[in-house]
């Protein structure tokens, strides 16, 4: 993992290209390695914001192993979220850090159609000012996010030096992300999909496993271990090598094993989800463990929580038609 001195300098993020980012674009590049998007890259190149070597380069610009890039931050403004007064279940607190449990149906930062009672507007209200700024105006303080129908961790940073540490614990797959889920059909033994995925050419809302090389495709790995094997379902840990958008969600659908609940990536309900509709509002999938090494202290951080009701409810009647 980069040590924060090569990373952060006052107001500027330094990036050295190692050998995996040699030879790619630059906004790929930095896109791969902060938490900055390609499109607001491409307006920080536009800007001069982004050198190698003091000289400004474009987005085109191809980077070698043993440059070093510098991304002059821009000046944080206020969040356009607006500080709503929210239970947050807060799992761990620091100066540094937050880690909350979040319910099902809460969207992590603000997008249209939700633009209010996220987890970002909960936050403001509760830290204040203390939250890093380099997620931008709509995400102050997130270092990464799960989707609105999972469950379960997610860390926020509350100062810059924080977000970038988490940052590149998420880069360098050294932060560990650990999920349970129940999904359609029996699994018995552990296993890894390795399956590029990118936006759906069909449906711009929905992500798709994908031919490697096409134009907006990222690497993506998901772990999968079983638990508990019930025939036509199964209780499964899953860990993320990488983090993109519905990743396990997409990963499942692609191997035949939906998540339970999946509207989006699942195939028609089966019998026993009709049954238990009213467990059932969206996927069955919890982010239940979180390990990372502390910002500041570097002592390794173990978090965790317990799994939904709804979840640990629709398991204890698996078990019981299972006897």
């Amino acid at each position: 993992m980069m040590r924060e001195e090569e990373m952060f300098s006052e107001n500027i993020l330094i990036c050295p290209i190692d050998e995996e980012l040699d030879g790619k674009r630059a906004d790929t590049a930095l896109a791969d390695r902060t938490e900055f998007s390609r499109s607001a890259l491409a307006r920080l190149m536009e800007s001069g914001a982004v050198t190698r070597d003091g000289i400004p380069i474009t987005k085109k610009t191809v980077v070698h192993l043993g440059d070093t890039l510098q991304i002059l931050l821009p000046e944080i403004v206020p969040a356009e979220a607006q500080p709503e007064d929210i239970p947050l279940d807060i799992i761990y607190e620091d100066d540094d850090v937050i880690v909350i449990n979040k319910p099902k149906g809460m969207v992590v930062h603000p997008a249209p159609g939700h633009e209010s009672g996220t987890m970002v507007s909960a936050l403001l209200y509760h830290c204040g000012d203390s939250l890093s700024g380099i997620g931008g105006v709509a995400r102050p303080g997130i270092v990464h996010r799960i989707d609105r129908d999972t469950t379960g961790l997610i860390a926020a940073a509350k100062n810059d030096r924080a977000h970038l540490s988490l940052a590149a614990q998420l880069a360098d797959h050294s932060m560990r992300r650990e999920y349970q889920a129940l999904v359609i059909g029996g699994i018995e033994e552990e296993g890894t999909v390795n399956a590029p995925i990118g936006r759906s050419p069909k449906d711009r809302k929905k992500m798709a496993v994908l031919p490697r090389g096409t134009s907006g495709v990222r690497e993506a790995i998901t772990h999968y271990f079983p638990v508990t094997d019930f025939g036509p379902f199964s209780h499964i840990r899953l860990v993320l090598e990488t983090g993109r958008t519905h990743q396990i969600r997409v990963h499942m659908s692609h191997i035949g094993h939906p998540v339970m609940g999946d509207e989006v990536y699942g195939a028609n309900r089966t019998p026993f989800e009709k049954r238990h509709g009213s467990l059932l509002c969206g996927q069955c999938l919890h982010a239940g463990k979180l390990r990372f090494a502390h910002p500041a202290t570097g002592e390794m951080m173990e978090l965790e929580a317990p799994l939904p009701d709804e979840f640990a409810k629709l398991l204890s009647i698996l078990k019981q038609e299972r006897r």
